[in-house]
């Protein structure tokens, strides 16, 4: 039997798990997110015997990875996933399309079956690099112990350079039982392609132009370039609008500030872009949600597009101009030649735009989810919050209504759309600042994909203050049923529990709103109340976004 530590002169053998260990320790890895099985429990037995990294026992694989991205779009970070073989690892496949989608850089590490019974339909086995492969960055299959170190180096890299997103390193079970020689690798720091594109006929046309407009998207956000997009667009005196993913990168309550775009974006950010006579889209993907709002506006010949990825010049709108690079690379370079100007009619007519803005429809004298946003917008003004969402109407009440004044406030997933999503993300995020309240604004069907994770928020005395839109409903589906099928609304009522009494179950505070004046006394509950607390809000059925 090998020591736990075996020094032969200079060369150190450690067990597997010891170098996983050691490699996230100069990874500065602070929390792994996870849930053992037999596979994996020598990372376990290693973690237990050291403090310098935390475990969060999530219930539910998906959860892991949904509270690494939570973690990670909180920090800028690279959030970690420890699962075992099998339906451990398939579980996070969901949450590992999730984050390629919206370039959140994760290391997922998964037990594979002993190396000599894969293809044999063993126990657990799963061929997960097969699987994953079309929503990763990158995966590896590691059946040599000599070979894990340098890719864990590799994972890590791969993950937080260029657009971010979620590497796979899967290990098999005689590896993970397995010892080598600890070779110290350092972290090889992450990379970004060098800006290119001819930057300065941008400025020049930029100058130029009487009515540009920029579009931040979740790049600006990713790159932390809030700072720079801000000093750039105020100097030039230029409107901004934002995607979903790019809420909070330009601060809303600015004059400069025009919107969100996009199918349920306000109608001042979709119309100035129409308008516009020059486009510049920094770190936006312009996906179907956006495009199908400009079938009919000839948008390309206006279109100059920066990303760090260039998959993305030839995907959708096709831009007359692509400049490859990083956000905040690209800001600064154009800040260093930028001079003052001032389009005062321009920024004025884009204000004219926003106050015809308008997302209060009421249809009845019940609670209505827009309400319920704007007094949580109001109690929440002066106060460092970070809010996640879960997906459907109440995420896009939540959009248009809130003001994000800061990058890594809003945390929601917009590439994937997952149920389920915010409240581990919620957890992820609390993880990571625990000081800060975080405020999951969650749908009643959609908290319900995985609202075990009640019992994790109850575990860490987390500051998770959960907001339920209860309308009895899977709203969204609801409502497009509504416009497309004639209000045949099928298999859209849902039975929900009572999620006051559920919350408490799980020995979480718990309250119901059903009047607006109680709207207020609910949230100061909330705020006051240490740890997990739930507000259930029983709203219209039938609003609509």
């Amino acid at each position: 039997m090998l020591s736990r530590e075996k020094c032969n002169t200079d060369i150190k053998i450690l067990t597997t798990p010891q170098i996983i260990y050691k490699h996230l320790q100069k990874q500065g890895v602070e929390f792994i997110f996870g849930y053992p099985g037999s596979v994996v429990l020598g990372i376990y037995d290693e973690l237990c015997r050291q403090n310098s990294i935390k475990h969060i026992l999530v219930r539910h694989e998906q959860s892991a990875v949904h509270a690494a991205e939570g973690y990670a779009r909180s920090t800028g970070k690279c959030g970690v996933v420890l699962v075992t073989s099998g339906p451990g690892v398939t579980n996070t496949i969901t949450g590992i399309l999730d984050a390629y989608l919206d370039g959140v850089p994760l290391v997922i590490l998964s037990g594979q079956v002993h190396s000599e019974l894969l293809g044999r339909d063993a126990f657990q086995e799963a061929d997960i690099c097969s699987m994953t492969k079309s929503c990763t960055k990158a995966n590896f299959q590691v059946k040599s112990a000599v070979e894990l170190e340098a890719v864990l180096v590799k994972a890590f890299q791969i993950a937080l350079s260029g657009k971010k997103g979620p590497v796979l390193v899967d290990i098999t079970k005689d590896v993970l039982d397995g010892s080598a020689r600890w070779q110290n690798l350092e972290p090889i720091s992450f990379v970004n392609p060098p800006l290119s594109g001819d930057c300065t006929s941008v400025l020049a046309e930029i100058t130029s132009s009487s009515k540009p407009v920029i579009v931040s998207g979740g790049g600006v956000v990713q790159s932390d370039a809030g700072k720079e997009l801000y000093e750039f667009a105020k100097l030039l005196d230029i409107p901004v609008v934002t995607t979903m993913m790019g809420l909070g990168s330009f601060p809303e309550d600015d004059k400069n500030y025009c919107g969100m775009i996009g199918i349920y974006g306000d109608y001042s950010a979709n119309q100035i872009l129409r308008e516009s006579d020059l486009i510049l889209s920094v770190g936006a993907r312009f996906n179907d949600r956006i495009t199908c709002c400009f079938e009919d506006a000839p948008i390309s010949a206006k279109f100059i597009q920066l990303d760090i990825n260039g998959a993305e010049f030839s995907r959708n709108i096709k831009a007359y101009k692509t400049l490859l690079g990083d956000a905040k690379d690209f800001l600064k370079l154009m800040l260093k030649d930028a001079k003052s100007q001032k389009r005062s009619d321009w920024i004025a007519y884009a204000n004219v735009l926003k106050s015809k803005n308008s997302h209060c429809h009421k249809v009845s004298e019940k609670l209505h989810s827009f309400e319920i946003m704007h007094m949580l917008d109001e109690f929440t003004q002066g106060q460092e919050v970070i809010f996640t969402t879960e997906v459907g109407q109440h995420q896009m009440f939540a959009a248009q209504n809130l003001t994000i004044n800061s990058s890594r406030k809003f945390i929601s997933s917009c590439g994937a759309g997952t149920m389920g999503f915010g409240l581990p993300a919620a957890i992820g995020a609390a993880v990571a600042n625990p000081k800060i309240p975080v405020i999951c604004i969650a749908g009643d069907g959609s908290l319900q994909m995985n609202i075990q994770e009640l019992a994790t928020c109850k575990d860490y005395n987390l500051p998770v203050k959960i907001i339920v839109i209860n309308n009895g409903y899977l709203g969204m589906v609801r409502q497009l049923q509504e416009t497309r099928y004639c209000g045949r609304y099928f298999e859209t009522e849902i039975s929900n529990p009572d999620f006051v009494k559920l919350a408490e179950s799980y020995g979480i505070n718990a309250l119901r709103v059903t009047k607006k004046d109680e709207i207020i006394p609910a949230l100061k509950f909330a705020f006051n109340t240490s740890g997990t607390v739930l507000l259930d809000f029983l709203v219209e059925p039938m609003e609509k976004v």
